[in-house]
């Protein structure tokens, strides 16, 4: 079965960085986008980055755009998020998610079909 594995996530000063992976297995990786998602207490899930199947194109929405990259290894079925000067806003927990769709609305958690455990993320003040 398709299997999102989320590690990396911890504890860090604000203007730190983290750096999160997400391992899959279970699917053919390069077949799917793939999406950084996050959910704080209280809030809705939100998309902050999302990958095409050859990591050409990659989506950021304005919260996060140019702190957080987004990229991907197919060969070894890995996608990170790596997430520079971050504020104690970005606390959440975040999720990696993966859909065989060629889709156009990103930042939808409708679109993704699968969906991994998550990981904490806490930065301080």
């Amino acid at each position: 079965q398709v299997q999102l594995v989320e590690s990396g996530g911890g504890l860090v000063q604000a203007g730190g960085s983290l750096t999160l992976s997400c391992a899959a297995s279970g699917l053919t990786f390069s077949s799917y986008f793939m999406g950084w998602f996050r959910q704080a207490p209280g809030k809705e899930r939100e998309c902050v980055a999302g990958i095409t199947r050859s990591a050409s194109s990659t989506y950021y929405p304005n919260s996060v755009k140019g702190r957080f990259i987004i990229s991907r290894d197919n060969a070894k079925n890995l996608v990170y998020l790596s997430m520079n000067s971050l504020k104690p806003e970005d606390t959440a927990v975040y999720y990696c998610a993966a859909t065989p769709r060629h889709i156009f609305r990103y930042y939808a958690t409708e679109e993704y079909d699968y969906w991994g455990q998550g990981t904490q993320v806490t930065v301080s003040s």
